[in-house]
């Protein structure tokens, strides 16, 4: 097929193909999947805020059953350490403390219950 002369350069082809494909890192359909790194990213994300919000790390997990626990403790304690070494104070959290408004009596006014005539209209 090829003359004799021609394997090395062919091997020597083959072999530089084969060096430079292996220093690349995005070879399209061989790295992770986008969207697992958009879910990692997006738990340390949780993580951290919870940090920020000052909620401990199981309140943290139990708002966000579907975020991936080590993505969260990787985020909460990224934020812990960067509050730590720049001294910021945490923000609480005002989840659970609003209270819920009272609801007020219906004015006199108002009917709320329907009236014998108009039940009676549907039987004749």
């Amino acid at each position: 097929m090829y003359p004799p002369s021609t394997f090395p350069l062919l091997r020597l082809m083959v072999l530089s193909t084969v060096v430079l494909l292996a220093g690349c890192d995005k070879i399209p359909g061989l790295g992770p999947d986008p969207r697992i790194e958009q879910r990692d990213a997006e738990a340390k994300a949780i993580g951290g805020a919870c940090r920020h919000a000052l909620r401990g790390l199981e309140d943290c997990y139990t708002l966000n059953p579907k975020a991936a626990k080590a993505s969260v403790f990787a985020g909460w304690k990224d934020m812990d350490g960067y509050m730590r070494e720049n001294k910021i104070e945490g923000t609480p959290s005002v989840l659970g403390k609003v209270e819920k408004p009272k609801r007020s009596e219906p004015p006199a006014d108002i009917e709320t219950e329907p009236s014998d005539t108009a039940t009676n209209r549907g039987r004749s």
